[in-house]
């Protein structure tokens, strides 16, 4: 399932989405008039302005008269910002409104592995990518999230969603750990379920490693508990109090914890 890309309708219901904000992908007709038509209107055509802010789109009259504008976070961002500038709450999306949003054949597929955990919890481990240290002059190792390698190994799991999960639940585990049996500790104290578990659901539909994260992401939301590696809002649970944000600051990893 490994791949570096895929088309976005292969994710997402870009009808659906539609319904809320207007989806032009770039290789459409639609996007070859936009584009067109800006071309002509050359200065009133197209703004990118990376780096400025709302209030600056806002206040400035030369933006006004823009056909498009080009406000793209990162040149990896998926999507571009898409604001309704006479009713600026009309189109303030919800961090969950685009996992919601995924393509219908991965919503059934997710729909079916759900009927088939019952009442469960869910936890989502991020791991893999995220270790990474680097050694300092002194060729000590340091990394940007010291307490996260400890706070997502099962010991420490184990200790920290015990409040909120009681023993013999099901738990459902989305992760990009890629030690075998990693988590097995686990099952001292709930039933483990993976994605895959229900290969036979998977693999007649999954193409990539991409959509098998959306059908995750939606089996992760429709947990009776959800628990986040990172916070995200204030009431979210999480494995790790370590900020998400990159701090870009390189610390020494902590691996002990106290009562755990």
């Amino acid at each position: 399932w490994a791949a570096s890309s895929c088309a976005m309708d292969s994710l997402y219901d870009l009808d659906l989405i539609s319904k809320k904000v207007p989806v032009i992908l770039e290789n459409s007709k639609t996007w070859f008039q936009v584009m067109s038509t800006s071309m002509k209107l050359g200065t009133r055509g197209v703004a990118h302005v990376e780096g400025v802010s709302r209030d600056h789109l806002k206040e400035r009259s030369e933006f006004s008269k823009i056909l498009l504008i080009n406000r793209t976070a990162s040149h990896l961002s998926w999507f571009m910002e898409c604001k309704d500038r006479n009713n600026r709450s009309a189109v303030l999306l919800p961090h969950s409104y685009l996992p919601s949003m995924a393509a219908k054949k991965l919503r059934d597929v997710a729909q079916k592995i759900m009927s088939l955990l019952g009442d469960y919890d869910a936890i989502h481990v991020r791991r893999g990518d995220i270790l990474k240290t680097r050694k300092d002059r002194f060729g000590v190792a340091r990394t940007l999230h010291p307490h996260l390698d400890r706070d997502t190994r099962p010991q420490f799991i184990l200790c920290r969603i015990t409040k909120w999960v009681p023993p013999g639940r099901m738990l459902f585990i989305a992760s990009n750990e890629r030690t075998p049996n990693f988590f097995s500790p686990l099952s001292v104290r709930y039933k483990l379920a993976y994605s895959s578990n229900y290969s036979s659901i998977l693999d007649p539909v999954v193409e990539n490693n991409y959509q098998l994260f959306m059908i995750e992401r939606l089996i992760l939301a429709g947990a009776r508990t959800y628990i986040k590696t990172y916070k995200e809002t204030d009431a979210d649970l999480s494995l790790t109090d370590d900020p998400k944000k990159n701090t870009k600051i390189w610390q020494l990893p902590v691996y002990t914890k106290q009562g755990c």
